[in-house]
């Protein structure tokens, strides 16, 4: 197991950024990897169960591990057959407008080939 922790800073407002993430149907809009999610209810909450679907039409299930509304922090994990992430993220003001940082924790070769995908969606997340 290993651990990447990513950051990027925008133009976007802390709490347009936490809208962003808390709100699974959005997820589609900034991260480009994903082309749908299947989940149990419209805004993630601890134990919220679903599935991402991937451009390639590869399926994740994830479950939200804790969602901290004051912190805007929330842990997530994600499956993918046998191999299983963990994803930690945080959204903070920012002079430029918002941070978020994301580690992720999980098999070597899983986090280096998620690494890329991630990085590029989260400048997309708080972009304004």
């Amino acid at each position: 197991m290993v651990s990447v922790v990513l950051r990027a800073a925008g133009a976007a407002r802390a709490e347009e950024v936490w809208r962003r993430y808390v709100t699974p149907a959005r997820w589609p809009t900034w991260s480009p990897q994903i082309r749908a999610v299947r989940t149990e209810g419209d805004r993630i909450t601890p134990g919220m169960r679903g599935e991402i679907v991937s451009l390639l039409g590869i399926r994740a299930a994830f479950v939200v591990d804790d969602v901290d509304e004051a912190g805007r922090r929330w842990v997530w994990r994600v499956r993918i057959g046998p191999v299983r992430m963990r994803l930690h993220h945080t959204v903070s003001p920012h002079p430029r407008g918002s941070a978020t940082t994301l580690r992720v924790e999980g098999p070597a070769l899983a986090v280096a080939a998620y690494a890329g995908p991630a990085r590029w969606a989260l400048g997309r997340l708080v972009r304004g």
